[in-house]
């Protein structure tokens, strides 16, 4: 064996025992852990904590706050039975996966002594310090948690309905497991007789923005394997002026899609689409363009759903106000005019951090705070943007991108996953390790 081969077996049996590790709760780097569970014993109290949302953030939070205090009321509010493992989406809408693979159930995470209420939540009145349900049960609080999520605005493209997933060459991977199936069905089809494809993300701030490039090289890649790629032509289409949001990332990103022949636009934002003729059409700051294609991936506009977009909670100016997303202090999830409320997740107005693995980070911050609160301390715990993106760039290879608020790269597995590199280990995290940890955070364990 050659001095190189030899040495990447050795990272690879190094990375593997890393990897059992973390999955086992023994250790791993900020993409598997966060700040990890606290040892200190719980706080006794009556306070009355509200969690609107039982998606990833909610059911951790909730388990979080089960662990830490002693006594406590805490609520969850939601309706869904199922629990879907979003970031399983793009694997299934590569062929890799089947729709289950993304669903469980969200009552298999709520811990015990949480009183999970089966309701939507159809307003938030942080002023007197209560929630209501759709039913109209009004549900007080002394701490409200808003873990609510983003809302998938499919409307907000003229002509575009969910319904439309799967017919006239179009894709969405983010509506649903089987939206994401059917969106693979839809891309396969295009891989075997090819045209002209169209890729892109909205102009929102949006959940997993890598998810539109990792599809754009899924879809180049699997043009390739069949043999197809010339007999296709794809464009990125990204409404602001680069491709991702770290600048060191979206170069890498450009010179990969020169690489391989995709062709870039900035500045082109989908605002409708005519399924019939098979026609996008895009804001541009100069004038409207309008593009055919055989087959589109269309990333809805997102937003804050609307209990919180009425309440007094979003940011009151500027876009992310716009949008709907809460107004919190950057570094502990507080909201700027009511102490006593936090926002986690995706609803959560900060520059970064609409990830499953920034989740890990946001969710313990707010969580100490609360508790600090109660017994009477502060708390010193900050969340510093970290966001992670396993960005895939070819099945069987990825890019494990790390980032935090002042775009400075981090690095769970330093010597190991150099964050730039097409790497299989990068894969194996995306396609293996991540939902188990996933899992483990909800229940509170990671």
């Amino acid at each position: 064996m050659g001095e190189h081969a030899a040495r990447s077996a050795a990272d690879r049996r190094r990375f593997m025992k890393l990897m059992a590790a973390a999955v086992a709760g023994l250790g791993g780097g900020a993409f598997f852990y966060g700040p990890g569970r606290s040892s200190v014993a719980a706080v006794r109290t009556s306070a009355r904590i509200v969690i609107a949302g039982a998606g990833a953030a909610g059911l951790t939070a909730a388990s979080q706050l089960a662990d830490r205090l002693e006594g406590a009321s805490i609520t969850l509010i939601d309706p869904r039975e199922a629990h879907l493992y979003q970031p399983g989406f793009t694997l299934i809408a590569a062929g890799l996966k089947s729709p289950g693979y993304a669903v469980s159930t969200t009552a298999e995470y709520v811990r015990r002594g949480v009183d999970w209420v089966q309701e939507g939540v159809a307003e938030i009145d942080p002023d007197g310090n209560r929630v209501v349900t759709s039913s109209g049960r009004s549900i007080a609080y002394d701490y409200l948690i808003v873990a609510t999520g983003a809302e998938l605005n499919y409307q907000g493209i003229e002509g575009m309905d969910v319904s439309l997933i799967g017919q006239h060459g179009i894709g969405s991977v983010y509506a649903s497991p089987q939206a994401a199936r059917t969106t693979f069905e839809t891309m396969s089809a295009f891989a075997e007789r090819g045209g002209v494809g169209l890729f892109g993300r909205p102009a929102t701030e949006m959940k997993c923005a890598g998810a539109p490039l990792k599809y754009t090289f899924i879809t180049d890649d699997i043009l390739r394997r069949r043999g197809n790629r010339d007999k296709a032509e794809l464009h990125y289409l990204a409404p602001q002026g680069s491709l991702f949001s770290v600048p060191i990332v979206a170069e890498k990103v450009r010179m990969l899609y020169a690489d391989r022949g995709v062709e870039t636009h900035f500045q082109h934002n989908l605002t409708a689409i005519d399924p019939g003729r098979q026609r996008a059409t895009y804001a541009t700051p100069t004038g409207t363009v309008e593009m055919d294609y055989d087959y589109i991936t269309i990333v809805p506009p997102m937003r804050a759903i609307a209990a919180v977009r009425n309440s007094p909670l979003p940011w009151p100016t500027g876009p992310w106000g716009e949008q709907g997303w809460m107004e919190v202090d950057r570094d502990c999830m507080r909201h700027l005019r009511y102490p006593n409320v936090f926002g986690v997740g995706d609803v959560a107005g900060v520059p970064k951090g609409k990830t499953a693995a920034s989740v890990k980070w946001h969710v313990p911050v707010a969580v100490d705070h609360i508790v600090a609160d109660i017994g009477g301390t502060t708390s010193d715990a900050v969340f510093n943007g970290y966001t992670s993106c396993p960005l895939i760039t070819r099945i069987g290879r990825a890019m494990l991108i790390e980032f935090d608020y002042d775009d400075n790269l981090v690095q769970s597995f330093p010597g190991i996953v150099a964050p730039l590199e097409e790497l299989w280990v990068s894969w194996v995290m995306k396609e293996t390790a991540l939902k188990p940890t996933y899992l483990a955070m909800l229940r509170g364990q990671a």
